[in-house]
């Protein structure tokens, strides 16, 4: 916005990763696009906000958590007066940092920047991860028409499918031309299949002991394994000569793009972000959705399992022979497994967060714009 003043734009998407993580990239691109920009993050003192954001470089303001119980029960019979003085809370941060407009990705602390922000007149924009909206951006596409999600289907008033931010590391990653680099970094060999193993940030027991279970039968047909535990899980490295294929475990890993430079496939959970990340680099997949949420990891995998890049497998049918049966002959075929790879590219969305920043700089543009004629 050439001699116009920086856009002043607070960021509400906080308590889990998958609310952080892409309200956090969209940030970034936003900065990319407009450096001058004024970001502030809302967040509260629950979840994960006050270690996530401010490691990001965000100023970070904290209000009071109003989390929307979704049963009839004594939370719920509290929530009025909790929301109450979290909207107080978030109106406060409005008006001391002279917010032009509230991005929200869901979340304790979306609720009430949407509150707040409707209350005063701002512009409003959602953003929707999750294949099933939550309820805080259920409530606020009411408000606006200004609602995005991460892939078309999603029940949502006004949603535009974009996909979800991600980091440039992600988007821009070119996994052929890293792959030696990756696999030096993580002790494996140049050639050969590698089956990345994750369960999320917090890791999925029983992806472990499956995979795990399966080594003898991994290692038999020449498959290398990069298994990221998660740092609460403990799996022990199986007894390899040096002549066998690595089976690497670790405990979690900072820069995924060197795992995914690293890998040919994944066994993982099917959280959106994840989704989003492996289809953006092209990486095939075997997710396993977690069995809680009302199947809402099952819907995140579905864009991609219907394009042909993914394969889904339930976490109670998830064993060592289901590796060894079903996932083996994959791995070790390189004409599907290339199939698969250029199947689950064609379902990425590697822009979603500049198509984001973008709308988001037109939205201020227009009420600026409105502002200024009101004046006249």
């Amino acid at each position: 916005m050439p001699g116009e003043p920086p856009p002043r734009v607070v960021v509400a998407g906080g308590h889990s990763a998958g609310h952080i993580e892409p309200a956090m990239n969209f940030a970034d691109a936003l900065r990319r696009l407009e450096p001058t920009a004024e970001i502030t993050a809302l967040g509260t003192v629950r979840g994960l906000d006050t270690t996530l954001i401010p490691a990001r470089g965000y100023p970070l303001e904290l209000i009071p958590p109003a989390p929307l119980p979704r049963k009839l029960n004594r939370a719920l019979l509290q929530t009025p007066g909790r929301l109450r003085d979290s909207v107080r809370a978030a109106e406060a941060v409005l008006d001391r940092v002279r917010a032009e407009i509230v991005v929200g990705f869901g979340g304790y602390v979306a609720m009430p920047a949407y509150l707040a922000a409707h209350r005063q007149g701002l512009p409003i924009v959602i953003h929707e991860a999750n294949a099933r909206p939550g309820v805080a951006n259920r409530l606020a596409a009411r408000m606006t028409t200004h609602v995005f999600s991460a892939a078309p289907g999603v029940r949502l008033a006004h949603a535009t499918a974009i996909g979800i931010p991600l980091r440039p590391a992600i988007t821009g990653l070119d996994r052929p031309a890293l792959r030696d680099t990756a696999r030096r970094r993580f002790g494996l060999r140049p050639d050969g299949p590698v089956l990345m193993v994750t369960g999320g940030s917090q890791g999925a027991r029983s992806i472990n002991a499956a995979v795990s279970g399966a080594a003898a039968a991994l290692r038999a047909t020449g498959v290398q394994v990069l298994h990221i535990t998660g740092p609460q899980h403990v799996v022990e490295a199986p007894h390899h000569d040096s002549a066998d294929p690595p089976y690497v475990v670790m405990p979690y890993v900072d820069e995924m793009q060197y795992a995914y430079a690293a890998a040919d496939f994944v066994i993982c959970r099917s959280g959106a972000m994840t989704c989003a990340e492996l289809a953006a680099v092209g990486l095939p997949a075997a997710y396993v959705p977690l069995p809680l949420r009302g199947g809402e990891q099952r819907l995140n995998a579905e864009p991609v399992i219907a394009a042909g890049g993914a394969l889904l497998v339930d976490d109670a049918d998830l064993t060592p022979t289901w590796i060894e049966t079903t996932l083996l002959p994959v791995l070790t075929d390189p004409e599907r497994i290339a199939a698969m790879s250029a199947h689950a590219s064609a379902a990425g969305a590697p822009d979603a967060g500049v198509i984001l920043a973008r709308h988001v700089l037109t939205a201020v543009a227009e009420q600026r714009s409105i502002a200024s004629r009101g004046l006249e």
